[in-house]
């Protein structure tokens, strides 16, 4: 894209964010899942661990909306994050971490969310972890654990801001094509031949039209994790 080769795009979180840090894109549509434009994550302890849950599992809202509280007890605790590009598993959790000025000890990363569950659930390898809503749910995770939502309790669940894929054009399109193009894709999705060809060719069925505003709470908790964003781009 930032040789002009391109000027409609879908892009991952990462992606996006990179190219417009470079002023290279501006976001246009919210690839949806579900109906969603984003989803959240959540911390995760033992109940053995000690740890106060400001999560209601009835509810399914957290009973604080200040992230420094419920986080501080994590403070030289080890955490485990699925792997170095999730999002919902290390990215961002750690990003709210890090604008608490809360300091863990070493992390382990353990390849995958039920993993990190698993490895909460067994004890010794590590005393926190984040994941996806609700990784612990996930059937081979049930099955194997019975008590497993009694014993690994949500400590505090990070909102949804974190986005899907994002449809966005080049910053090299002149606005009128921009708004021209931007005008038609959901009229053009409104058709059967249009649905089809937008999943062969961008694997979409539902946007959402935004703008780059909307991405702004996972960017700032993507640029407080300290990540290279470089290294997160596929």
């Amino acid at each position: 894209m930032g040789k002009g080769n391109a000027h409609i795009v879908v892009l991952d979180p990462y992606a996006y964010e990179l190219a417009f840090q470079r002023d290279l894109v501006r976001a246009s549509f919210a690839v949806l899942e579900d109906g969603e434009g984003k989803y959240g994550a959540q911390f995760l302890a033992t109940r053995r661990g000690g740890f106060t849950s400001y999560f209601d599992e009835w509810t399914k809202e957290n009973t604080i909306d200040e992230a420094a509280l419920a986080l501080a007890q994590f403070a030289d605790k080890k955490p485990c994050w699925s792997d170095e590009i999730s999002a919902s598993g290390y990215v961002v959790p750690l990003g709210y971490l890090n604008e608490n000025q809360i300091l863990t000890r070493p992390p382990a990363f353990v390849e995958g969310h039920p993993t990190v569950v698993r490895s909460l659930y067994a004890s010794g390898i590590c005393d926190f972890g984040a994941t996806y809503i609700d990784a612990r749910k996930f059937p081979s995770l049930e099955d194997e654990f019975p008590d497993l939502v009694e014993q690994v309790i949500v400590v505090w669940q990070v909102p949804a801001i974190i986005p899907y894929n994002v449809l966005a054009f080049s910053t090299t399109m002149p606005p009128e094509m921009r708004n021209l193009f931007a005008s038609q894709i959901p009229a053009i999705l409104q058709t059967e031949a249009g649905k089809a060809a937008f999943k062969t060719v961008y694997d979409i069925e539902e946007i959402e039209p935004v703008n780059d505003g909307y991405y702004e709470e996972f960017r700032i908790y993507v640029d407080e994790s300290g990540v290279d964003l470089t290294t997160l781009v596929k």
